[in-house]
């Protein structure tokens, strides 16, 4: 694996941004828009993907960044719980909910992968 110097620089993170876009873009176009506590929840564990994986990133070493990257798998799983329950609720479509949902467990899967990735490595010395 290249060296990454910035979380910006991670496919898992990227793809994370793009799914908090699709959320907020999907939230304020439907029915979900009304329910403020259930579209703000599904913000927030929107949200907690990428910022945990950069959180995780910047902490510096391996064992932290593992530790903030299954936070975020979590999150992913909690994200996945909501929109099943807004689909549920006829706030999204079948076809909103399908598309969301295979988006967040691809993400959950590249989460899976890297944890593993890093588990398996070699040690190294802490970033700078």
């Amino acid at each position: 694996m290249a060296k990454i110097n910035q979380y910006e620089e991670l496919e898992v993170w990227q793809m994370s941004m793009n799914l908090c876009q699709e959320i907020y873009t999907f939230s304020n176009k439907t029915d979900l828009a009304k329910d403020f506590s259930l579209r703000d929840q599904i913000r927030r564990s929107a949200i907690s993907v990428p910022s945990n994986i950069a959180e995780g990133f910047e902490r510096g070493s391996d064992r932290q960044f593992i530790y903030f990257l299954v936070i975020s798998k979590g999150s992913c799983g909690e994200l996945r719980t909501q929109i099943n329950l807004a689909n549920r609720l006829k706030y999204i479509s079948d076809d909103e909910f399908e598309t969301l949902n295979k988006t967040c467990i691809s993400v959950s899967k590249q989460l899976s992968g890297f944890i593993n990735y890093l588990k398996t490595r070699p040690s190294k010395p802490n970033k700078s």
